[in-house]
């Protein structure tokens, strides 16, 4: 009868690379994410208020608007100052 070797269990395996340390990542939101958050939800709240006093034309309106246009137009807006700063345009480049 042959023995068997027993594998080392996880805890006990030794380990040849250095523990990964990843660089903290900035948040994706700017200034301009958060106000056109707000003014989405006072869109929103608007609109709820319209429905609860029985306004059927404004109330959907807004709320659509709201739902619809301002929370997309919030989480997908980007600063341009992060995208593409204007000095890194070459002076060549420039129109006259």
């Amino acid at each position: 009868m042959a023995v068997q070797k027993k594998k080392p269990l996880q805890s006990e395996r030794k380990t040849a690379s250095a523990p990964v340390v990843r660089a903290p990542e900035k948040w994706p939101f700017g200034r301009k994410n958060y106000i056109l958050f707000g003014v989405a939800l006072a869109v929103i709240v608007l609109g709820f208020f319209f429905l609860s006093t029985g306004d059927i034309t404004l109330a959907p309106i807004l709320l659509v608007a709201g739902y619809c246009v301002l929370v997309p137009w919030a989480i997908l807006a980007k600063d341009k100052a992060k995208t593409a700063p204007a000095a890194d345009l070459p002076a060549e480049s420039k129109v006259s």
